[in-house]
């Protein structure tokens, strides 16, 4: 008794925080860190770049955003079909592709809208929201697993399989019931039932635990990171820094910027997270540029996949 009373003032007392302006503060200040950083090495900032010499690296680096983005897509297919739709044609994985520029749009949550709209045409309501809805939970347990290689500079980093715990057929509802804490307006919205034996009914996961899904991510993950680290190379080819610990601070500033939803697509986040743990390790002047540059390029490959869906949802309007 005396649990559930304390648990249900835990609960209470995190529906009084706004987390939406706690969010909105921590964006402004990452993008203040970053213009500093960037307007404190502007003299050493160069974009000049020989395209006969480091075009072939930048092309490289621009495939491997491609693949992590289809990669992603399977990923979602297979979380899709871990809560138990039968659906089984690709056109899944293309309608994510199509929409993944949304997520650039204001708000962060276009992107699922769309999905859940699609997903919930072809199968029951709670599928279509609660797959939609834990994607973004995959993404960050396999950053953080990829992060928890780190172990091998701190013991710290060992927690960050945590997640993982909790991505299995025993334990999934209780991460869903968290969400359902953060996300409470849009349940609303979609008038859907809090209930676990609601959820038990409607919902029907395969197995335990979700490996196609998950290892999809992790390769999304690793896939971006090449990009990233051949970015990095094309910019600072004096680069002698472990790639472990590159891999591990990517994935934790990946992590940061999916987790903080005031950015779109984790714009300014990621570059200020990447730019506060990599130190001094590397020249500043030359990790913006990197960044700017991998930024546009991982933004490009969204609009290219993309193209299809913007061109038709504007010949809707005319």
């Amino acid at each position: 008794m005396r649990y559930n009373i304390s648990n249900q003032l835990y609960f209470k007392f995190l529906k009084k925080i706004d987390f939406g302006g706690l969010k909105s503060i921590f964006f402004i200040s990452s993008l203040l860190y970053f213009c500093i950083h960037f307007f404190h090495n502007i003299d050493q900032i160069s974009f000049d770049i020989n395209f006969e010499k480091n075009g072939i690296y930048l092309s490289l680096s621009f495939l491997f955003c491609l693949f992590s983005i289809l990669l992603n897509a399977y990923s979602w297919k297979y979380i899709v079909e871990w809560f138990g739709n039968e659906y089984k044609r690709n056109n899944i994985v293309s309608f994510y592709v199509l929409t993944n520029i949304l997520k650039y749009v204001p708000g962060g949550i276009w992107h699922f809208v769309e999905r859940f709209h699609f997903i919930r045409k072809m199968s029951n309501h709670q599928i279509a929201f609660y797959s939609t809805l834990i994607e973004p939970y995959f993404m960050l347990s396999g950053a953080f697993l990829l992060a928890s290689l780190g172990v091998i500079f701190s013991p710290f980093y060992f927690f960050l399989i945590l997640p993982l715990v909790f991505l299995n057929r025993k334990l999934i509802y209780l991460v869903l019931k968290r969400l359902d804490l953060f996300k409470g307006k849009a349940l609303n919205f979609l008038r859907l039932s809090k209930s676990k034996d609601k959820f038990e009914n409607k919902i029907n996961i395969r197995s335990f635990f979700p490996a196609k899904a998950f290892l999809l991510e992790i390769c999304f993950i690793l896939s971006k990171f090449i990009g990233f680290y051949i970015c990095l190379n094309t910019f600072y080819q004096n680069n002698t820094l472990n790639i472990i610990f590159l891999l591990v601070i990517f994935s934790l500033s990946w992590s940061i910027g999916l987790i903080v939803p005031a950015a779109p697509s984790g714009v300014g986040i990621f570059e200020a997270c990447l730019l506060f743990f990599i130190g001094r390790n590397i020249p500043q002047s030359a990790i913006i540029v990197c960044l700017i540059y991998f930024r546009i390029i991982s933004t490009m490959a969204d609009l290219l996949l993309s193209f299809p869906f913007l061109i038709r949802k504007l010949v809707k309007r005319i």
